[in-house]
């Protein structure tokens, strides 16, 4: 039997990146209007649980739409990228990548995988299981923000970068288009990207899937409250806010807000900012932006991509599309 290799992991997050990072983010996004908060300050560790549970609410299709396209086509998405080094953005724990990692490690054309994720305690995790999982491969991960940190992805062999969950959909458009632009030009010819997005579907079933009856969301975008309360010392009462979820039509996407309940002022010591804020004023915490196939295509295409294959689930509610450097 072949001994597991121990993975590498290279940190290149510096060790204040978090706490300097939170307070940057806050000033811009609570100072202007509409105020927002990105929403990577979700996921700290009871964000992340919620998260987690979230996935497995009936109401949420996306992560079981991609599971089975991945389910059902790993074979086909490794034979089409011809990968040597599978790249995963955001990777958290890496439980559908498995699905890729079987297939690819079944072919024998993987040498290396390489998870990047801001979480270093989850990344190292995963990356000892999946050491262990499959021996002889080499494991090296990056404790890395993946809109900083492209151009330390590691280089050599043909590489395909993941990016999966429908995570592209959080990014506003200038943003998509920096980060896929960014992406093409730090890949080589033959390199490729295998992107999951979560498609354009009736509004009754997407503000389902985002506002579920055991109210599992309300509290994950709630606790973006906590986190700043925790991290920056601020006064935030969440039970005086309500968690708005809708549809926009106009940018196809949804909009998860909470909106102030009664005039308030919130003080965040730690950004040396006090917030005031009217009766119905609304904090937006998330977008997740859904995608027709064309579109996917064509902000590919104007990045630098040319498009090679898509695949979507049974029902047609997920995709993921190989993207190919020329």
């Amino acid at each position: 039997m072949t001994a597991a290799k121990e993975p590498s992991v290279s940190v290149l997050l510096d060790p204040n990146w978090a706490a300097g990072s939170l307070v940057e983010d806050v000033r811009r996004g609570l100072s202007q209007h509409p105020r927002t908060l990105p929403p990577k300050w979700l996921y700290d560790n009871r964000g992340s649980e919620l998260f987690d549970e979230i996935t497995r609410l009936p109401e949420y299709y996306p992560f079981n739409a991609e599971h089975a396209i991945l389910t059902e086509h790993a074979d086909e998405i490794v034979t089409a990228s011809g990968a040597t080094t599978l790249v995963e953005l955001g990777s958290g724990t890496s439980e559908k990548t498995r699905l890729l990692l079987d297939a690819f490690v079944s072919s024998g054309q993987l040498t290396r995988f390489a998870p990047v994720d801001v979480s270093e305690q989850t990344l190292r995790d995963a990356a000892d299981q999946i050491a262990h999982r499959y021996p002889g491969l080499e494991v090296a991960a990056v404790v890395g923000d993946f809109t900083l940190h492209l151009a330390h992805l590691p280089k050599g062999g043909r590489r395909m970068v993941a990016f999966l969950g429908g995570t592209i959909g959080n990014l506003y458009l200038e943003e998509r288009r920096a980060f896929l632009g960014a992406l093409a030009d730090l890949l080589e010819p033959g390199d490729s990207l295998l992107l999951g997005t979560d498609l354009v579907k009736s509004a009754d079933r997407l503000i389902a899937a985002y506002n579920d009856g055991a109210g599992v969301t309300d509290e994950f975008i709630r606790n973006s409250l906590v986190v700043l309360n925790r991290e920056l010392g601020a006064d935030f009462d969440p039970g005086a806010f309500s968690y708005i979820p809708f549809w926009d039509p106009h940018m196809e996407r949804m909009d998860m807000r909470l909106r102030s309940e009664a005039p308030q002022r919130v003080t965040i010591s730690g950004a040396d900012m006090v917030l005031d804020l009217s009766v119905g004023e609304e904090i937006r915490v998330e977008i997740s932006t859904k995608f027709r196939v064309s579109k996917i295509a064509s902000e590919l295409e104007q990045a630098g991509f040319g498009v090679t294959r898509v695949w979507t689930d049974p029902d047609n509610e997920f995709a993921l599309t190989l993207a190919t450097k020329p």
